[in-house]
């Protein structure tokens, strides 16, 4: 289901990630990553739906994902978490890291909220009018 607007992601929550510019989900299957040997990670789907293969747990302390905590992102068909080493491509993109999966949790796959979140408005916010004082 779509999250409404300003709901909180609970830890031990399935959640799936999509990329806002192409509309594929963060996916990952039993196949081995390019580089570091690990895991593959790559993006699935059209307009963020995908399959079961598309589902992440949200792994943090307490009961809800909070802005300035670190968490982590476990694959929920293969258990593997969510990770990013020093390993770079070449081509298509130099420099690109390379993202995959680690059947071990460590420092290589915490993650955290740094800029900010991006969500679009429900369908009643757009609907309402406002107005500004100047």
């Amino acid at each position: 289901a779509v999250c409404q607007r300003g709901t909180p992601v609970r830890c031990g929550q399935a959640i799936r990630l999509t990329h806002l510019g192409t509309g594929r989900n963060l996916h990952s299957h039993r196949f081995t990553s390019p580089l570091s040997g690990n895991q593959e990670v790559s993006a699935f789907g059209e307009a963020g739906e995908g399959d079961y293969l598309d589902d992440w747990t949200v792994v943090c302390s307490g009961t809800y994902w909070a802005r300035d905590d670190e968490v982590r992102f476990q694959h929920t068909s293969t258990d593997v978490f969510l990770s990013v080493t020093g390993e770079q491509y070449g081509r298509p993109i130099h420099g690109q890291k390379e993202v995959h999966g680690m059947a071990a949790s460590n420092q290589n796959n915490y993650w955290k909220v740094m800029e900010g979140i991006f969500m679009q408005p429900s369908e009643a916010f757009q609907t309402e009018q406002y107005h500004a004082e100047l």
